[in-house]
């Protein structure tokens, strides 16, 4: 009984435990899964329940069987023999197989250069395992291969990848800032926009740069030649990731994705600026695309 009551103790407790526990992200809330998940645990934890209860109950039975058929015996003077549990015919049933000291009852006829062989036969427990897996491999093709009842492996990551472009569409719906990258950037011309990341480039950049952008330590950003590309998406890039083996930094992690973009479009400004004593041009000649807007638009309403 008390083992009993510790057990139950132990999985409410757990139970409580994770209905306290906050979910790491929102993105498990909104998994179309969840529900199933909490059906097939709470119809997990009523039969490990039931089981429980039931168990207890038939050792409660046996308990008073066994002390009635004790009684009776005393009253008729017959000596009280105790038959073997339940547990223990199962054990000797699942085990039923011959030990290695009756080794020469179970000695076939023939031998072979020495070898005897022995007609000893598996435990049932390891033949009633093997069937299961048969039965078990049948049911898990029906309902795998051919029923489509659950996915497989490559269907289910070809669910999670659509749900998780589907909570991106939402997240940049909701807040468009907080999922801008190199590949969703934007070349921004508001003037507030522009004067924040002038403020960011002065603070971080302007060490190795300058302050009018003609190059120190870094390259000149004054000019129309780039190291790693001029586009809006290029500076976006290197501003994020920095470059390996330079002094150029990977800004990720320091700045908001929104202000790396306000600050490589404010990059954008200083272009045919000529600075006083600029470094000489790095890298290789760029020209924007017909498609891009062009950096004297930026300039336009930064001055505004």
């Amino acid at each position: 009984m008390k083992k009993l009551i510790s057990l139950f103790t132990l999985l409410f407790s757990s139970v409580a435990t994770f209905a306290q526990t906050e979910p790491s992200s929102a993105s498990i809330l909104d998994s179309p899964m969840l529900m199933f998940y909490i059906v097939v645990g709470f119809v997990f934890v009523v039969v490990v329940l039931v089981i429980l209860v039931a168990l207890y109950m038939l050792q409660v039975l046996n308990f008073m069987v066994k002390q009635a058929t004790r009684e009776r015996a005393e009253r008729l003077g017959i000596p009280y023999k105790e038959q073997p549990s339940f547990w223990a015919k199962l054990w000797k049933e699942s085990n039923d197989f011959s030990p290695i000291e009756n080794e020469a009852d179970i000695t076939m006829k023939h031998t072979y250069d020495g070898i005897r062989e022995l007609d000893n036969h598996l435990p049932p427990w390891w033949k009633w395992l093997f069937y299961g897996s048969i039965v078990f491999s049948g049911v898990y093709f029906v309902v795998y291969h051919m029923s489509d009842t659950l996915p497989l492996p490559l269907k289910e990551y070809e669910n999670e990848l659509a749900l998780a472009d589907e909570q991106a569409r939402k997240l940049k719906a909701s807040s468009p800032t907080a999922v801008i990258d190199e590949n969703t950037v934007q070349l921004v011309t508001d003037a507030n926009a522009l004067a924040d990341g002038k403020t960011t480039f002065l603070n971080n950049c302007a060490s190795c740069h300058r302050k009018d952008g003609g190059g120190d330590i870094g390259p000149n950003l004054t000019d129309e030649y780039w190291k790693h590309g001029g586009s809006i998406q290029d500076i976006f890039k290197v501003v994020r990731h920095g470059v390996q083996a330079t002094n150029m930094i990977a800004w990720e992690g320091f700045i908001s994705p929104e202000k790396m973009q306000n600050v490589s479009s404010y990059i954008l400004t200083l272009q045919g600026s000529s600075p006083e004593n600029a470094k000489k041009p790095e890298g290789e000649l760029y020209k924007p695309d017909a498609t891009q807007p062009s950096s004297d638009s930026v300039k336009v309403q930064a001055s505004l």
